[in-house]
């Protein structure tokens, strides 16, 4: 059985990193190779973000709570206000988000076959 960040290395983490390399190149015109330095991953990766090359697995934007944390780190991030620590606690901290979320199950059925995601109390908290 894959651990959740197993899971989350592959799909959510580039989910999240395409979406604010798509803001700071769109909204705020930063240059991918700022972008590229910034959250520590290459031109090339940012371009392939930016494209829909990658980080497309899994669809994290819909919901308004993590659309917003990641408008948030794009901000902390074009104003400087973020170190390299903050950010790596910030990608977690949005990670852990998505999972309590519950957007990331089926990606976890998927990568375990015997798991059985309506009684999985992993990642989400179990309703009484």
């Amino acid at each position: 059985m894959p651990v959740p960040c197993e899971v989350a290395v592959k799909s959510v983490i580039p989910a999240i990193r395409a979406y604010i390399a798509k803001e700071l190149t769109q909204t705020y015109r930063m240059k991918q190779t700022d972008v590229a330095d910034v959250l520590g991953i290459t031109q090339t990766a940012v371009s392939k973000y930016i494209s829909n090359v990658r980080g497309q697995a899994i669809q994290i934007d819909h919901t308004k709570e993590i659309q917003s944390m990641m408008n948030d780190v794009a901000s902390q991030i074009v104003n400087e206000k973020i170190s390299r620590s903050e950010l790596v606690l910030e990608l977690c901290s949005i990670c852990r988000t998505v999972r309590r979320n519950g957007l990331m199950c089926r990606l976890c059925e998927t990568s375990d076959r015997d798991l059985d995601i309506k009684h999985c109390i992993i990642c989400k908290p179990r309703e009484p």
